[in-house]
């Protein structure tokens, strides 16, 4: 399977131009013949947390959802894109929605660790451990952004049976080792892919880093990008099955089957 990744610069509250950069680039990946387009963290909007809070009304989100999907079924491609929330309960959080090429929804997640003053003043944070279903024959999972940051959430992704970990981020200059290393080792320790898509530029007061990466179930990149826009493709590994990766993992080292559960929770850990 061939993936597609934008990394963009993103106009904050412009929903208009950033659907827009978001169907330019569904456009182009499709007819490179990509199967799913991964975007960055709430791309649709930008990100500015205090300002989405106080002045994005949550009655556009449904509208901005239609035309995000419509964007997938207009160019036959699956696509992740990330939009706030809201709860029942009248709680804003920031999540991620997998579509499939005729729109229709196949996964969603909430971000479970939110990132700083600003998140954490604007969103709440959810609790549910990340799902995972089969996009094109590969059993494929969603988390955000300071979520692959933590072992322990990307491992709950794999144990559920996940090869493939798609990452909307939003992450700013000074933070070089998350993607070059974090995400790679991630992708290592858990014998999965892991493609990781930030934003570029600068959006209100945060100036991003860039530097997507998709990285390879042995820690190695398939695909990097520099400060600016971009569009990365990787074709995807082809997963091994249950069985033997269980018992040699795609890095050649079994990771998953030899962790010693009943043991680690012995320590309080």
């Amino acid at each position: 399977m061939l993936l597609a990744l934008m990394q963009a610069n993103a106009a904050v509250l412009d929903v208009e131009a950033n659907c827009a950069a978001v169907d330019e680039a569904a456009g182009k990946a499709a007819a490179a013949g990509a199967s799913v387009l991964l975007t960055p963290e709430l791309f649709a909007v930008g990100y500015a947390p205090r300002r989405i809070r106080a002045e994005l009304d949550p009655a556009a989100l449904a509208s901005i959802r239609r035309t995000l999907a419509e964007i997938a079924t207009r160019h036959g491609i699956a696509l992740v894109y990330s939009l706030p929330a809201v709860t029942g309960e009248g709680a804003w959080q920031i999540t991620a929605t997998l579509v499939d090429a005729q729109g229709a929804e196949l996964l969603s997640y909430a971000k479970v660790q939110l990132f700083g003053a600003e998140e954490r003043h604007a969103f709440t944070p959810a609790d549910a451990a990340p799902a995972v279903v089969d996009l094109h024959g590969i059993p494929t999972s969603l988390v955000i952004c300071y979520d692959v940051e933590f072992p322990e959430t990307v491992r709950a992704a794999a144990v559920r049976g996940a090869r493939l970990v798609l990452v909307p981020t939003a992450l700013s200059e000074g933070f070089e080792a998350v993607p070059q290393l974090l995400v790679r080792a991630r992708a290592l320790e858990n014998q999965v892919t892991v493609a990781y898509a930030n934003h570029s530029g600068t959006e209100d007061v945060c100036d991003f880093l860039g530097g997507s990466v998709i990285a390879a179930p042995d820690g190695s990149l398939l695909a990097a990008a520099g400060t600016g826009p971009e569009l990365l493709f990787a074709e995807l590994p082809e997963p091994a099955g249950a069985a033997e990766g269980a018992q040699a993992g795609e890095a050649g080292v079994a990771y998953l089957a030899d962790r010693r559960s009943e043991t680690y929770r012995s320590w309080g850990a």
